[in-house]
């Protein structure tokens, strides 16, 4: 059954000075319908969201929105009034007794407003806070489409964890729609039913999360023949990790996996653990880094409370905790850019060790020199080293950097003329050229796109040392680690062997008195409420799927009756009938499966 649209873009252009961002472009949003909008930084996400908004014209083409239309609208930046106070900036002045006594309203608070005093200037506020502020506004009020830009920004694992519950819920209440750009797949995966890629002015519709994105996407590449062999050799990495089973994933797409086994039958697993130990431990040997009894504090708040923590040649450790618990603190503690205030901090004689800040200024790393700003991109990266050892070989700085996504005149560009994006991926780059054994990763995915993203992933994939990875982005932390350990607010660094599942399970809110039988009831009834979310995403995917099936058959079947007489033609016609109706069987078969979910 076809879903009217809230918002049509029919044949919508857009260009940047002599750039096209938007070519002929045609589709629309319907309600109840989630849309994840991905692509390479610069390629228009965020202006298709303007364009769809209102917030720009097109410069040609219509843009035709539902009379009354409530639309929501959470831009990268924000217009909050800078001399009102969080209260009536968010909550229209309200009173704690009020706001606190609507639970909808009260967890949105609880959730992104913790720390931050309702009655402070927003003037005074950081930039995270204010982003919390202006998504915590938004998710206040009630809209008919809320378009979201970048909205994990500033949102550690946790506070992401929620805002994909609180969406899915919301969706589950009403027919509310939903468009959001963002990198971080797991949210992708975790909130929508369908994926725009944005590229070279088009954009491409496709059923399904990140993860049904990547199979539909590598058929695709497959079906056409592409001759870009190194980016589908990524896709076809990137699939075969996520079909066989990604660590603590809260869902995964039901499609067919008859192309998904074609694609990756001969893929190896991303990396060889043993074999990467193995090097690793020829490079440094078997001491690396320990903390031993340390004792931290910092801003009169204590950190680490007589912790002990050993990294090995080859771990692969992703740390998770809320923001404050001291993640960065242990990197510079590792790095030995801070002294603990007991304890001792030991490391190999054999280590080489390169820190990832989170600093766009300066060096960014301990291994790479600082960067002239008026220096060329090229020459910045060949300083460090012109050609370097890869998995499976050597490769030159020019094809590093072309990996990396600067290529013809971004080599020759001066370093300060560099947007925010490149000059993060330039930083990683003169990091990894460097060849360190011991690799320090402080919120590596910030400013950075997807594509960027797989190409790091599989840079990792085969770099043989040790590596240490603070991050948000729970897709990238679950891809390139095999260990998660967590700040817990206890002092100590604790293990959580069943990845950062364990840790959002850990993090719960226990009530006073609340019993094991109790706090495992409560786990197992999220994972009903996830369960029944996503048998929601399978119904809605499935029905768009089945009415365009519905449209095939019936062309199919006055094709026939046009040729009654052409029985070459009506045998061919037949035979691409009988397929098709394999193909709604099987989909009719998962949306019953989906609705006895529901009940």
């Amino acid at each position: 059954m076809a879903v009217a649209n809230l918002v049509s873009l029919e044949r919508v252009h857009k260009s940047y000075g002599v750039r096209p961002l938007l070519a002929d472009v045609s589709l629309g949003v319907g309600a109840g319908e989630r849309i994840g909008v991905v692509g390479r930084n610069g390629d228009g996400k965020t202006t298709l969201l303007r364009v769809l908004g209102g917030l720009e014209p097109p410069d040609a083409g219509r843009v035709a929105r539902n009379r009354g239309l409530r639309l929501g609208y959470l831009t990268q930046g924000d217009d909050l009034d800078p001399a009102a106070t969080v209260r009536v900036a968010v909550l229209e002045g309200r009173a704690d007794h009020e706001w606190a006594a609507d639970p909808a309203t009260r967890e949105v608070v609880e959730e992104l407003l913790a720390g931050v005093s309702l009655d402070r200037v927003v003037g005074g506020l950081s930039g995270g806070e204010r982003r919390r502020c202006s998504l915590a506004r938004l998710l206040l009020g009630e809209h008919d489409l809320t378009v979201l830009d970048e909205p994990t920004n500033h949102l550690d694992v946790e506070a992401v964890a929620w805002l994909a519950r609180h969406l899915n819920e919301s969706a589950a209440r009403r027919s509310d729609a939903l468009v959001v750009v963002t990198h971080d797949r797991w949210f992708l995966d975790a909130v929508c039913t369908a994926t725009w890629e944005v590229h070279d002015g088009a954009v491409d519709v496709y059923d399904g999360g990140y993860a049904a994105f990547v199979l539909a996407k590598a058929e695709r590449q497959r079906q056409a023949a592409a001759s870009q062999a190194r980016r589908a050799n990524l896709m076809r990495k990137e699939l075969a990790w996520l079909q066989r089973g990604a660590p603590a994933r809260t869902s995964k797409p039901r499609f067919r996996m008859d192309a998904a086994n074609a694609l990756i039958e001969d893929e190896p697993p991303p990396r060889d653990r043993l074999e990467l130990q193995r090097f690793a431990t020829q490079r440094l040997g078997k001491d690396v880094v320990d903390l031993e009894d340390v004792d931290l504090a910092r801003g009169g708040r204590v950190l680490l409370s007589r912790a002990t923590w050993r990294l090995g040649p080859g771990d692969r450790v992703g740390l998770v905790g809320v923001n404050g618990t001291g993640k960065t603190s242990v990197l510079r503690l590792v790095a030995g850019e801070l002294r603990p205030d007991t304890g001792r901090v030991r490391r190999g004689r054999t280590v080489a060790l390169a820190h990832l800040t989170q600093s766009l200024a300066g060096p960014g790393g301990t291994a790479a020199p600082p960067v002239d700003p008026e220096e060329r991109v090229l020459g910045a990266v060949e300083r460090i080293r012109r050609v370097t050892a890869v998995a499976g070989g050597e490769v030159t700085a020019t094809s590093m950097l072309e990996r990396f996504g600067f290529t013809g005149d971004r080599l020759t560009t001066r370093v300060g003329d560099l947007s925010g994006g490149e000059r993060r991926r330039l930083q990683i780059l003169r990091l990894l050229l460097s060849e360190p054994n011991v690799l320090l990763l402080d919120e590596p995915t910030n400013d950075l796109d997807i594509e960027t993203l797989n190409v790091l992933e599989d840079f990792l994939d085969g770099w043989p040392g040790t590596l240490v990875v603070v991050s948000h982005d729970r897709y990238f932390l679950e891809r390139v680690t095999d260990t998660t350990y967590a700040l817990l607010g206890d002092g100590q660094v604790s293990l959580l062997p069943r990845g950062v599942e364990e840790y959002l399970e850990r993090r719960l809110p226990a009530a006073p008195g609340s019993s094991a039988a109790g706090r495992a009831a409560t786990t197992g009834q999220q994972q009903t409420s996830r369960d029944q979310r996503e048998a929601r995403r399978t119904l809605t995917r499935v029905e768009r799927q089945l009415a365009r099936l519905a449209e095939q058959e019936a062309a199919l079947h006055a094709e026939m009756a046009e040729h009654a007489s052409d029985y070459e033609r009506l045998a061919a016609v037949d035979a691409r009938l009988r397929e098709l109706l394999e193909q709604k069987e099987s989909l009719e078969e998962e949306w019953l499966e989906a609705a006895d979910l529901l009940g």
